[in-house]
């Protein structure tokens, strides 16, 4: 009996085997299949991230329009109304008055408001205890002294650090505001506050208030507040963004201080090249011609080039000045020339290494700013797109946009870029592997501000001998070409 059952267990085992064999067919066929599926799925998410790099100027924008617009279904209801509400009031008409009113310490103020009807302008004024004197509507020849509506990131930054510190100290928010106002003595400034004044007592959200300010708060803090208004802690976002701003300026400033001492030192050294031209070779062209000395190339061409300037340096000057009006409204309009030139500019020496570090560093800090406040990745690279001047990112912004609505990664659009280094590019995948992202663009945005201050310090030390070697080859050429001359006539004596 137990020799039967060992052989049973035998042919049974047999069995199982054979089956095993039978079934590891199809399972390895299976296996195949799903790799190569993967492996297809790959390739095509690999082709449509390469198809989307290769997108420029008005192919990628159509892509992107035809991504956001398909987006818009999922919109938040409340950021939709209040869409169609700034809609609205940008096509309500609103009337620009002049009024004259006195202070609480009886001072006279002068200023334009804009409102629907001359009443709201004086409920408006006299809740906000003046004295209305007079109030009228403007002509069109009455214009504003006060040029360039938009607050500097300098007073930005001191604006938003008195208001959080108001806001702390538990004043409300449209008190904190009226305060600024009438403290600042910038007559544009005033009427910008008052206006946010105003929106805020009709009932308008800060956020609202801000954007309906003709461009004069930046998108950035517009975003940042209404990001605000949803987690209820303005305060801590003003303090934010009055730090950001300072950093911005800090930049700005180190920017103008690393190009105004070349430039002057350039401009003393070609006005004098040029004072030595039209005044001083003259001289010596009468005492020529009177020996009758045989002139080399050297001297004619500086001569020819004396007479030339003394006639027509007028020529000259309406030229310069006609090809940098032409220049920048050509910057300012023509969307292909502009980012030919910027291109231009980030592939020069030493100066292109600042344009881009100082582009990647104001990028990733905002970045890291908006996704420190819980702002979605697709608002963020939108906001990006519309705060910088760079035709270069704009365009990768974009594709970010159009990849990350395809389901791929931030760091898909920014690989292989030339104008996004490497380093930042790995720190960017690090941070999207680890769920860190806010922490790497901080840390890539101090990395790059670094070196774009070491690249300023550079240029500052490289530029002065540059000019002084310029100079010294302009006027050594002139006085080679008064000198040969003179050894002419010494010999001839």
């Amino acid at each position: 009996m137990w020799g039967v059952a060992m052989n049973a267990d035998t042919e049974s085992k047999k069995l199982n085997i054979g089956k095993n064999i039978l079934n590891l067919i199809p399972n390895l066929f299976k296996k195949f299949a799903h790799g190569v599926s993967f492996f297809v799925g790959v390739l095509k998410k690999d082709s449509t991230a390469f198809q989307i790099q290769k997108k420029s100027g008005d192919e990628l924008l159509e892509e992107l329009n035809k991504v956001q617009k398909e987006s818009n279904e999922y919109r938040n209801q409340s950021e939709i109304d209040d869409q169609e509400r700034l809609e609205k009031i940008k096509n309500q008409k609103m009337i620009s008055y002049r009024y004259k009113v006195k202070d609480s310490s009886g001072r006279i103020i002068s200023n334009t408001f804009e409102a629907p009807s001359v009443n709201d302008v004086k409920v408006f004024l006299t809740n906000e205890g003046y004295e209305v004197i007079e109030i009228k509507e403007r002509s069109k020849y009455d214009i504003d002294i006060n040029f360039g509506a938009k607050i500097s990131n300098g007073d930005l930054s001191f604006m938003l650090t008195q208001l959080s510190t108001y806001i702390k100290a538990g004043i409300p928010l449209i008190n904190s505001v009226r305060i600024l106002a009438k403290q600042t003595t910038n007559a544009m400034h005033k009427k910008i506050l008052n206006k946010v004044v105003y929106e805020l007592v009709i009932g308008e959200k800060f956020s609202i208030a801000l954007e309906k300010q003709n461009k004069a708060f930046p998108t950035l803090l517009v975003n940042m507040v209404k990001t605000s208004e949803m987690t209820g802690d303005l305060a801590g976002t003003l303090d934010e963004m009055a730090a950001y701003y300072t950093e911005v300026e800090k930049a700005r400033k180190q920017m103008i201080s690393a190009l105004v001492y070349p430039a002057v030192i350039l401009s003393v050294a070609i006005i004098a090249v040029v004072f030595i031209i039209i005044y001083v070779v003259p001289q010596f062209v009468g005492m020529f011609a009177s020996n009758n000395a045989e002139l080399p190339a050297i001297t004619v061409f500086i001569i020819n080039a004396s007479d030339f300037l003394g006639s027509y340096w007028w020529v000259l000057l309406l030229g310069l000045i006609g090809l940098i009006i032409v220049y920048r409204l050509m910057f300012k309009h023509i969307k292909e020339f502009r980012k030919t030139m910027q291109t231009f500019y980030m592939h020069l020496p030493v100066i292109g290494k600042v344009i881009i570090y100082n582009e990647v560093s104001t990028l990733t800090r905002t970045f890291s700013s908006l996704l420190n406040h819980s702002v979605f990745i697709t608002d963020s690279m939108e906001i990006l797109s519309k705060l910088s001047n760079n035709e270069i990112y704009k365009e990768i912004i974009n594709r970010t946009l159009i990849t990350l609505s395809k389901g791929g990664k931030i760091s898909d659009s920014f690989k292989g870029e030339w104008a996004f280094p490497v380093v930042a590019y790995e720190m960017l995948v690090t941070g999207e592997s680890t769920g860190q992202l806010a922490l790497m663009m901080e840390k890539v945005a101090d990395h790059y501000q670094a070196l774009h201050t070491n690249a300023v310090t550079t240029i500052k030390s490289l530029i002065e001998p540059i000019i002084i070697c310029f100079l010294a080859v302009a006027v050594g050429f002139i006085i080679m070409s008064i000198i040969l001359p003179m050894f002419d006539l010494y010999s001839q004596l």
